[in-house]
Parts: structure tokens; C-alpha cells; sequence
């Protein structure tokens, strides 16, 4: 998935998913996925991995965002929760938004909410996130 707006933001795990970042800034940060085949449960929905995987992306990149050239924020998931409140359909695309709620010099955390194409409410859920070192700074370290 080309993402030339945010190449800091791509990791081999959720290119291969299809997740792309659409909006980044302070505090805030907005992913999207076009679902396909491969994305399906059992039950041809949208597997619940997918949407955890947003979840856990969407709220990390919130509390990451560096707005310096070169330079990016790095952190670690110490807890993460999601609760499934409805259906995402194979063919259909994915909103993360991900919040921050309250952080520190060490530690963030944040909220993170999933919508279906109909914009429905799928899947929500909070989490707990350390900066791993230098990251804390909002300067960012070299890339």
C-alpha cells in the first residue's frame, strides 16, 4: 500500500493487511482499510484481528506523531482491550480513529474507535502505550 504522505508509518505487518494512515496529527491519528477476501472469518465477516489490528495501530500512532523530516516517535503496547459491537462485510471499508487521552514523559494513553462502511460503530477499545527511548520527546528521534 503506497503511503507517501506518512512513510514513516508503514511496517511490513499492516502494508500486508492493507491498512493505510489517511490523517496524523498531535494527539489524533485516522486509518483506513479496503477489506478483502482474505481479511474474512469463518463466517465470511471481517475477522476480529483485523479490527484489533486497527485498533492497536490507530491508537499508537495518536500518541506518535512527529511532525519533523527524518525523525519519528517509537512505542510499545503495554495494554490493549476491544470490545466487538457490530459487523464490518468482506468487499466494505474500515475507519480507525484513535485518540489520545491523557500521557506523560514514559507513558500514553488512548481510545480508539472502528467504523464499518455504512459508518457504523464495529469495534472500540483503550490502550497503554511506553515510548520506547527518546520517543517521549516530541522532536523525535532520527529515523
Amino acid at each position: 500500500m503506497d503511503q507517501p504522505e506518512f512513510p514513516q508509518a508503514g511496517s511490513p505487518y499492516h502494508t500486508h493487511l492493507g491498512i493505510a494512515v489517511e490523517e496524523w496529527r498531535e494527539g489524533y491519528a485516522r486509518l483506513v482499510c479496503g477489506t478483502a477476501p482474505f481479511h474474512a472469518n469463518r463466517s465470511g465477516i471481517v475477522h476480529g484481528g483485523l479490527l484489533l489490528s486497527m485498533i492497536d495501530q490507530a491508537a499508537a500512532f495518536s500518541g506518535l506523531y512527529c511532525p519533523h523530516p527524518g525523525r519519528v516517535r517509537r512505542a510499545v503496547t503495554l495494554d490493549l482491550d476491544c470490545r466487538f459491537t457490530g459487523q464490518a462485510q468482506i468487499g466494505g471499508r474500515l475507519v480507525a480513529e484513535g485518540r489520545v487521552v491523557t500521557g506523560g514523559r514514559n507513558v500514553f494513553f488512548a481510545r480508539t474507535e472502528v467504523f464499518n462502511a455504512e459508518g457504523q460503530l464495529v469495534a472500540f477499545g483503550s490502550s497503554t502505550h511506553r515510548y520506547r527511548a527518546g520517543s517521549g520527546d516530541p522532536e523525535g528521534v532520527p529515523a
